[in-house]
């Protein structure tokens, strides 16, 4: 008996690993589907990005933190019963937004990626590629224009960048700026929008408010630029976007002194409640298409 036990056990390991799940996680049951609404977690991962969204059909995770955070990544996902990511976007290929993907390839069974398709010559990037090509990952680039059906009625409409954009590499002052072409886009669900915007900085703000009508760009929500650097969240901007909050995704005493006063300045003088990871934790957002709430860890 104890034989055939072994044997079962054995079967279910191997047709678990098959499915690319990790088999450390099976004894935490995942939460039952959502049946309507939009959740959205801006988890607290240290001086970088990782956003969970779930649909009542998707689950999508926009960026994966740094490589030095992937622990937090990881209890993140664990916590949250995530096994499967249906859509893993990568807003741009820096270290703290690309960083936690092998922990993500490894923990989840991810369906599709989606990034920006400007490449840099890091590991990280390079074995970020190779992941994909060895699981035989379907992946493609987003540009403005695009819009991902996120299932449940959600959908994600992408602003930028441009192909344009993405053949000058992102060049400022002779050198490659990354952050200029990350992807941004907006949420939307019914009548609720969020705007999501990876590290674009001023130059790319203005440019998507160049292209786009002013009712594409207002939202109720708007996860905060680069961090809350001072070389985003330009006044023009929030002041078209018209948000109630802005949730940042820091650092605790991180160097680059983000959020920075001169941009919690400008979001007071828009009126915009400041939420922060690191002061509030792990931010979530819940949604019915009409309402919506804020949730911290802190006041959990």
């Amino acid at each position: 008996m104890k034989a055939l036990w072994a044997a079962l056990l054995f079967l279910l390991s191997a047709v678990f690993t098959a499915c690319g799940l990790p088999t450390e996680w099976l004894g935490d049951a995942p939460p039952p589907p959502m049946e309507t609404g939009v959740t959205v977690n801006v988890l607290a991962v240290g001086q970088g990005d990782a956003i969970l969204i779930r649909t009542a059909e998707q689950t999508i995770l926009i960026d994966t933190g740094d490589t030095s955070e992937t622990g937090r990544l990881r209890e993140a996902l664990k916590k949250e019963g995530v096994r499967r990511v249906d859509k893993l976007i990568i807003t741009h290929p820096h270290r703290d937004h690309i960083g936690g993907a092998a922990t993500v390839f490894r923990f989840c069974d991810v369906k599709e990626v989606y990034d920006n398709g400007q490449p840099t010559s890091t590991n990280v990037y390079r074995d970020y590629l190779k992941t994909i090509q060895k699981k035989e990952i379907p992946s493609r680039t987003l540009r403005d224009g695009d819009v991902l059906d996120l299932g449940g009625g959600a959908t994600l409409r992408v602003l930028s960048p441009t192909q344009e954009m993405v053949d000058e590499r992102g060049m400022q002052n002779g050198k490659v700026n990354l952050n200029l072409n990350s992807i941004v886009a907006r949420l939307e669900y019914g009548e609720f929008a969020m705007m999501l915007t990876g590290d674009a900085e001023a130059p790319t703000e203005m440019g998507i408010l160049k292209r786009y009508a002013p009712e594409l760009l207002r939202c109720r929500l708007l996860k905060a630029g680069h961090h809350g650097s001072k070389t985003a969240s330009c006044s023009k901007f929030l002041q078209a976007l018209e948000a109630d909050a802005v949730l940042v995704s820091c650092g605790a005493n991180n160097e680059y002194h983000c959020p920075h006063p001169s941009v919690l300045t400008r979001y007071e003088k828009q009126e915009m409640d400041v939420y922060r990871t690191d002061q509030d934790g792990t931010l979530t957002v819940r949604t019915d298409g009409k309402t919506y709430t804020i949730e911290t860890e802190r006041n959990k």
